[in-house]
């Protein structure tokens, strides 16, 4: 169906037709048609579940103005929530392209940035405010964003919210707002879960629920290959793919922080223009990269799952998973962001030893089998970077999430590198008897004192054979990858008997007898010494020897030796 099909304002469809689009998606058909008030009351809720990709940005602005257009709604404000910062960016340009020349006025506030020039525009009059939660709040509290007056509220990828921790913002937020009988609000979100649910059942009154199922609808017209490649050789076939096949645009995705910087520079030394983008970058340098990647400036952009979810590029050509990603909706979301408005688009996605074992998820998730080869030596290229060591800043991958500011967060937040605390290296302090300290260092064995040259090269990981991959199912993969790559402990998972053997030969000592451990656990709390008694031993040891007049004699003995009287 075309959007002039749908009744909707004549000022409104001009921005429709300036933003370039035509033929509606299924979720933009139902949403529009769906939201529609009737005379003297509001438009319903909606609970919209669906993926990236099928147009949902477009869905809820286009619901939200022809509403705001009605004569009834003049002077009533629209609040959209999202996630990051990039994505209230990219509703911001959308919605500027579709009010046109109706007089809305559209602004988007979060942080990273300062609250002068935000609070100056919302004191001009805004009617689409566009925001995080955590600055949303904080302008709110500061009495420089009134909520009392929001007919719609708009929740943009309602689980990522939760997963990034804004449950409670969110809560706060919309207790501030009008009753839900006084205001529409809808929900979109890519996956059903307990506190979507919540949510919608909490501060909605009977929501509509609109079910897409886009995981077939995101991934039929995109061209996926898996290509089976060892860990060593990944870099390398990055590179053939992109000096082979030149796209115009790609995303490469890692599944941490660190590799992503990694894999930038590595690009770089290859002649390759290339930037990453993370959640830790400071927010001007995030929006900088990203122009210049709209703009082509920049063809190549490595990023991570979190810090991708606010672009939106509708002629993206390809994207690699240089990680094969650990959730399984990861890879939808991934690949999602080709291929979009019915275009088609290229997906690789590079599977290794160390992650193979995400595979069978995936696959089940999209109820499909991803195409597989092998990578051969002639889809590489030579890599100018190896053997190079690259410097990368102390991300921390543990926590990949974005939060209100950034709080805590990237090289300098409040966490502790424990390659630098203090006796790290096995340094342990005891007291001797005569009560000084006694410090030892724990035991470090040179083993390559006692090992020849070709005992001391790396060991390389095992050779599959190309013929043995192909055609062979993931269940029979994953068979040949486990007889292959797991490491002994591995082999032995579930053996109960193995695993207490090597457990007990462990603890035997040379002799084969078991080691009785001498330290009891009460020991410590029986001990007498205190610290103060060390101090006050030790200073009356020290002013004693200072007072002896033995000690004053004999020197005084050996002055008068070598000087004579």
């Amino acid at each position: 169906m075309d959007f002039n099909e749908l009744g909707l304002d004549e000022r409104l469809l001009k921005g429709i037709e300036a933003a370039g689009y035509v033929s509606c998606t299924p979720v933009q058909e139902q949403v529009i048609k769906a939201s529609k008030s009737t005379a003297g009351s509001k438009g319903p809720d909606l609970y919209v579940q669906s993926q990236t990709g099928t147009g949902k940005t477009c869905a809820y602005l286009t619901a939200v103005i022809e509403e705001m257009l009605k004569q009834e709604n003049k002077g009533k404000k629209c609040l959209i929530l999202a996630p990051t910062r990039e994505l209230a960016v990219q509703i911001e340009e959308e919605a500027k392209v579709l009010v046109g020349t109706s007089g809305l006025k559209v602004f988007s506030v979060y942080g990273g940035v300062g609250y002068e020039k935000q609070i100056a525009n919302l004191k001009k009059g805004v009617d689409i405010v566009i925001g995080t939660p955590g600055r949303v709040i904080d302008l709110n509290e500061s009495a420089n964003l009134s909520l009392a007056d929001t007919k719609f509220c708009v929740i943009d990828e309602a689980d990522r919210m939760f997963d990034m921790g804004f449950y409670a913002d969110l809560r706060q937020i919309l207790k501030c707002l009008p009753a839900a009988e006084e205001r529409q609000t809808m929900l979109f979100s890519a996956t059903l879960n307990s506190y979507v649910k919540n949510l919608a059942w909490e501060y909605t009154r009977d929501p509509i629920e609109i079910t897409i199922e886009s995981e077939n609808i995101t991934v039929s017209e995109i061209q996926q290959e898996l290509l089976h490649v060892s860990s060593d050789d990944k870099m390398k076939l990055l590179l053939g793919i992109l000096k082979h096949e030149t796209p115009e645009s790609a995303i490469i995705f890692c599944n941490t922080k660190r590799t992503c910087e990694v894999v930038a520079k590595r690009l770089q030394l290859n002649d390759i223009k290339c930037d990453f983008l993370i959640g830790d970058l400071p927010q001007s340098k995030r929006l900088q990269i990203l122009k210049s990647f709209k703009a082509g400036e920049i063809k190549t952009l490595i990023a991570t799952d979190v810090a991708a979810r606010g672009i939106d590029i509708d002629d993206l050509a390809m994207v690699i998973n240089y990680d094969l990603p650990v959730e399984a909706e990861n890879y939808v979301h991934r690949i999602g962001r080709t291929a979009r408005a019915g275009k088609s688009g290229k997906a690789y996605t590079f599977c290794s030893e160390q992650n193979v074992y995400n595979l069978p998820a995936i696959e089940r998730y999209i109820e499909m089998q991803i195409p597989a080869t092998v990578a051969y030596s002639d889809q590489m290229e030579e890599d100018k970077s190896a053997g190079v060591y690259i410097k990368t800043e102390n991300w921390h991958d543990d926590d990949e999430n974005d939060n209100r500011d950034g709080y805590k967060k990237g090289k300098n937040g409040d966490f502790h590198n424990r390659r630098s605390e203090r006796g790290r290296v096995g340094e342990r302090k005891s007291y001797s008897k005569d009560g000084k300290k006694d410090f030892k260092k724990g035991d470090r064995k040179d083993f390559k004192k006692n090992q020849s040259k070709d005992e001391r090269k790396r060991e390389r990981k095992p050779y599959i054979d190309p013929a043995k991959l192909e055609g062979l199912s993931y269940e029979e993969r994953m068979k040949l990858y486990k007889e292959v790559y797991s490491a002994p402990a591995d082999k032995s998972a579930g053996n109960k008997n193995g695993n207490k053997k090597s457990f007990d030969k462990n603890k035997k000592n040379i002799n084969g007898e078991y080691k009785k451990s001498v330290y009891k656990k009460g020991d410590y709390k029986k001990s007498t010494y205190k610290k103060a008694d060390y101090k006050k031993n030790y200073k009356k040891s020290y002013n004693d020897n200072k007072k002896s007049p033995e000690k004053k004699m004999s020197l005084f003995q050996k002055i008068k030796s070598i000087f004579g009287k």
